[in-house]
């Protein structure tokens, strides 16, 4: 174990041990779903996984497919949600959104999925500081492009706190595009940092284009398509 995970190890153990029924009631977040299905994305993609998608995001993506989930949800306490992921029987688990960084006590809700023993990932807009999620988390970060309508939103300092572990994706809606993320791509270094995804957003760019500029422009990338838009109806919303 690192002198990091150590640390962290450390301040989890005293945060446990202080925290009370009324904390864990201060420790609500608000919910929209959580359900059990294949990853679609990253390089987990096609492993059983629990998903907690959280309430709320300050971004409004062009090609947004969760729109649903930017208002209502229900309260939970973190073991309200540990319990029903419990139920599932699964090994990876992926917090989702909306932005789920928006709410304060995200990070709470990773450290105990993690204390858990859960193998778990972070779906993140790209918008918000990820410098203080557990570091046993992989966190998949979007970089927005302009086809987006959000490119102006993105927080280019949570480059520095990437590890190898960690995934960078890119949703692409045409060409240009295509060639604004290829510039981010050589001119930040991003393949050296993690893995780096590129993905047709969904009706508006060809998978089978995409890969065609991928494999001309020689690029170190990986072409992800949505999986469970494949497997089930994409008004499922899975």
């Amino acid at each position: 174990m690192s002198d990091e995970d150590s640390a962290n190890s450390t301040a989890r153990s005293e945060r446990g041990s202080q925290r009370s029924a009324a904390d864990e009631r201060e420790l609500k977040l608000r919910v929209t779903e959580i359900f059990y299905s294949m990853q679609g994305e990253t390089s987990r993609v096609g492993l059983p996984t629990v998903f907690v998608r959280l309430t709320g995001c300050p971004l409004r993506c062009t090609y947004c497919d969760t729109s649903y989930a930017f208002s209502g949800g229900q309260s939970m306490t973190p073991a309200e949600i540990l319990a029903e992921v419990a139920s599932h029987r699964a090994r990876y688990v992926t917090v989702t959104g909306g932005e789920p960084l928006a709410q304060k006590n995200c990070l709470e809700l990773l450290c105990a999925l993690c204390d858990a023993g859960y193998d778990v990932s972070l779906e993140t807009g790209g918008a918000l500081d990820i410098s203080g999620v557990d570091s046993r988390v992989m966190r998949v970060l979007d970089i927005k492009t302009p086809g987006s309508g959000e490119a102006e939103k993105n927080l280019w300092s949570n480059l520095a706190a990437l590890r190898t572990r960690d995934e960078i994706k890119f949703v692409l809606c045409d060409e240009s595009d295509y060639r604004w993320a290829v510039q981010v791509l050589r001119e930040r270094e991003l393949a050296a940092r993690c893995a780096v995804l590129f993905s047709p957003a969904l009706g508006r760019l060809s998978a089978t284009v995409l890969a065609e500029w991928i494999l001309r422009d020689h690029l170190p990338v990986r072409l992800q398509v949505q999986l469970h838009k494949l497997l089930w109806d994409e008004a499922a919303g899975r």
